[in-house]
This record gives structure tokens, C-alpha cells and sequence, in this order.
């Protein structure tokens, strides 16, 4: 399994922000109003992550008085890592695909006001769960093992 990288987020987040943009454009007059906190959500894998970051990383660096991690245990850590920070950029780029819509709108339809606040709590929520994410998988990389090469491709 290899380290995530900024360009699959980056990628991930294009497209969803792409396709939300073009479904939002079509549909937005059928949609209901956003709750403000929806995207808030994402907060709480984010500290769910954070927390067991800080658990971890201690006992990955093998210090003194921790028990080492099990490799099933460490394998599960780095898979939620990895599927936090992916989820995190896919949904980074549902919010922007819906800021693309909605700050222009904003003079002329009402709604757009306070799904524009919704969106922008989602797009911090999400930037957060990227963020908790890729340090959550920093914090479990193998100490015994060398950096990985960059590669080229």
C-alpha cells in the first residue's frame, strides 16, 4: 500500500466538484434548503481520526511504557487514513462544486444565502477530515522502514 498523494485528492476532488456543480445547475430549484451544520458531520470522523493519531504514534515510535501495535490493528488505521482523506477531498470538492453555483446566485435567489453558509461549513469540515487524514497515516509510517522514493510517473 502506498502513501496517498496530493494529485489522487486533487483529482478526486475535481471531478466530484465538477459533477456537483453540473447537477446543482440543473436541479438546484428542486432541492431543499441545506441544514447549516450538514457538512459538520465530517468533524467527527475528522477528531475520531486526531485521537486515535495521538494514540498511535507513540506506540508506532515504539516508546517507552506502550504496547506495541498489532499489524491487523495498524493495517485498519492506515485504511481508515486513506479512506478519510479521500472522502474528505471528494466531499472538498461536493461544497465547491455548490459554492461554484451558489455565490453567484446569491443576489438573486434567496436560498443561496444560507446554503451558501451551509456550504462553506462543509468545505471547512471537509478541508479538516483531508487534513486529520494524511496525519493519521503520517503518524503510521513504519519508523524501520525508509521514506518512499518519490516517483516520477
Amino acid at each position: 500500500m502506498s502513501f496517498t498523494k496530493p494529485r489522487q485528492l486533487v483529482a478526486a476532488a475535481l471531478v466530484a466538484a465538477v459533477l456537483v456543480y453540473l447537477l446543482v445547475r440543473m436541479a438546484y430549484g428542486v432541492l431543499p434548503q441545506l441544514p447549516t451544520f450538514a457538512g459538520a458531520t465530517l468533524l467527527l470522523i475528522a477528531l475520531i481520526d486526531v485521537v486515535f493519531a495521538l494514540t498511535m504514534r507513540p506506540r508506532i515510535k515504539r516508546r517507552p511504557g506502550t504496547e506495541p501495535v498489532d499489524p491487523l490493528t495498524a493495517a485498519r488505521a492506515v485504511a481508515l487514513a486513506k479512506a478519510s482523506s479521500l472522502a474528505g477531498a471528494i466531499m472538498g470538492g461536493v461544497w465547491v462544486g455548490l459554492l461554484a453555483y451558489l455565490l453567484p446566485e446569491r443576489g438573486t435567489v434567496q436560498a443561496a444565502g444560507a446554503d451558501t453558509v451551509a456550504a462553506v461549513v462543509g468545505l471547512v469540515s471537509a478541508a479538516a477530515l483531508v487534513a486529520a487524514g494524511l496525519w493519521l497515516e503520517h503518524c503510521l509510517r513504519n519508523p524501520d522502514e525508509p521514506e518512499e522514493p518519490l516517483d516520477e510517473d
